[in-house]
């Protein structure tokens, strides 16, 4: 009988941490001994919550407010628990030094606490990131906006009428708001949030989704060529109410911008009027184009045009652009196709562990193609919605692990593995599984060395599946470059070496789940 757990909770008042910052704290408490979970968020209603369908929201922490950080922390031992509440509070309480600030508080940097007071600081500055409670952030970013600045919006859980608002402010005063809940943009080489390390060229993007950016942006990379700017937007930017107006914004500055020679568009299914919208801008820009409509029928029924090439998956919208830059091609890495494994008669499905929600859109699209029927719990079609994600899989499924029902108390994929690997241990188990797809994301701020923990995790599945004289396939890619910090290549090779089918993008990963999974 399982022993029940300790349980502490606390609020830390008046300070607000981003996500990622939180998510990092998390990581570290996790790492601790006999500790299980560690959640830290803010205290929004949101939040609040997750919390409460997790079991979790206590009336220690139901009274926090936005500018709170509500801390959830869960042990096996009471003195565990003690250790990493102790360690959480001591965390949160650090104060880390501005501009590398040395000496007496006399001469300390005072760190600034509003738009204005940054702008003192950093003269000609014409953008700023923000990063706030969500019930705050649309304020900061309308007085940025009003200052003539551009804005890197990381903040989520803003209501979709202040982004309305926000939006058509910036449109009036000449500026761009990437966000709300924008994780991904390169600025004239300069990364934002999470970002790959790519050359600089003439291929600029406008995306509504995050890893699927990061994945174009590689794959040009890595194909030979570079990008000059990638604009995120915020994933409801092209929902009807919002009306793609950064997508639109963003298609004009780059038409204008000189060192952009091909635009290229990414996003998940759009509403059908901002589709038509984005299609007659690029008509107008009259810059060779190249379209991604991730899962979208809008663009089957759109007029031809020789210079707005319409693909369907992403390594195929980075070929696109990299064939209209005029870039002759690298010689693509070579990838040895696997023997197909000898599945036991059990084995039947594909179960998609992604830590990227547009992989698993991307995937969906492949698979149904391929006459797969795929549960999720971020499905194309919602009669596929998978009914209880969080404790058991159907049939073929293609989980989006970084979706919010899994992250509460738990860092997010792309910082820490160990939820994945607890579902891709549960998955080796079971008799009906005969593939596990992985996607592995690397890049500024995202984990060290992922593919170290994957690869032990990887190995252990297959003993698991072997001992029940089961042959488990494991197929997954790396997104990054040989110039992230984790090292594509050495990420690729471990992973090998752990038994893992490597494709050499999203769209191959899938393909080859799908020749596997019939």
């Amino acid at each position: 009988m399982a022993m029940p757990l300790h349980t502490f909770a606390f609020v830390h008042p008046n300070l607000y941490k981003d996500s990622v910052a939180l998510m990092r704290v998390a990581q570290r408490l996790l790492a601790l001994p006999e500790v299980v979970n560690a959640t830290l968020q803010m205290g929004n209603p949101a939040n609040k919550d997750i919390l409460r369908e997790a079991g979790l929201l206590s009336s220690d922490v139901a009274d926090a407010g936005p500018s709170d950080i509500m801390v959830v922390v869960q042990a096996r031992t009471r003195p565990a628990c003690d250790a990493a509440v102790a360690e959480s509070r001591a965390e949160l309480a650090g104060r880390e030094p501005m501009g590398g600030a040395v000496g007496n508080a006399a001469n300390a940097v005072i760190a600034p606490r509003t738009v204005g007071m940054g702008l003192a600081g950093m003269a000609g500055a014409n953008l700023v990131q923000i990063s706030v409670p969500g019930a705050y952030a649309a304020a900061e970013a309308l007085k940025a906006v009003h200052q003539g600045l551009n804005v890197f919006m990381f903040s989520d859980n803003v209501p979709l009428a202040q982004e309305v608002t926000l939006k058509q402010a910036a449109t009036q005063r000449g500026v761009l708001v990437m966000g709300p809940d924008c994780g991904t943009a390169i600025i004239g080489g300069v990364p934002l949030g999470f970002a790959n390390n790519v050359r600089r060229g003439s291929i600029g993007l406008v995306a509504a989704s995050g890893t699927g950016l990061q994945e174009v942006t590689t794959q040009i990379h890595r194909m030979g060529a570079g990008v000059s700017h990638a604009i995120g937007t915020g994933g409801r930017d092209v929902v009807a109410e919002v009306g793609g107006a950064t997508l639109l914004q963003g298609i004009e500055l780059l038409a204008r911008d000189a060192s952009t020679h091909v635009v290229a568009i990414v996003c998940k299914p759009p509403a059908p009027a901002v589709a038509a919208k984005v299609l007659r801008a690029l008509r107008v820009a009259g810059k060779p184009a190249v379209v991604l409509f991730l899962g979208s029928a809008a663009t089957s029924t759109a007029e031809p045009d020789a210079k707005i090439q319409i693909v369907h998956s992403l390594v195929d919208c980075a070929a696109a652009a990299v064939r209209l830059a005029r870039v002759k091609p690298a010689a693509p890495q070579h990838y040895a196709m696997p023997r197909p494994p000898t599945f036991a008669q059990s084995q039947k499905y594909l179960r998609a562990l992604y830590s990227g929600g547009t992989y698993a859109a991307e995937a969906q699209v492949i698979w149904a193609k391929a006459g797969l029927q795929v549960w999720s719990n971020a499905p194309l079609d919602p009669a596929l919605a998978l009914p209880n994600p969080k404790k058991a899989s159907r049939g073929h499924t293609a989980l989006d692990l970084g979706d919010d029902e899994f992250t509460v108390g738990r860092p997010h994929p792309m910082i820490d593995q160990a939820a994945r690997i607890e579902r891709l241990l549960a998955e080796a188990a079971d008799p009906s599984v005969r593939v596990i797809v992985l996607d592995v994301v690397i890049g500024w701020g995202a984990h060290p060395d992922p593919a170290s923990e994957l690869a032990t995790a990887i190995v252990q599945a297959k003993r698991l599946a072997a001992k029940a004289k089961r042959e488990l396939a494991v197929i997954g890619f790396v997104c990054g470059t040989e110039l992230d910090p984790q090292v594509l290549a050495k990420q690729e090779d471990t992973l090998r070496s752990a038994g893992m089918a490597l494709a050499g993008n999203s769209a191959n990963a899938a393909w080859l789940a799908a020749q596997w999974s019939q």
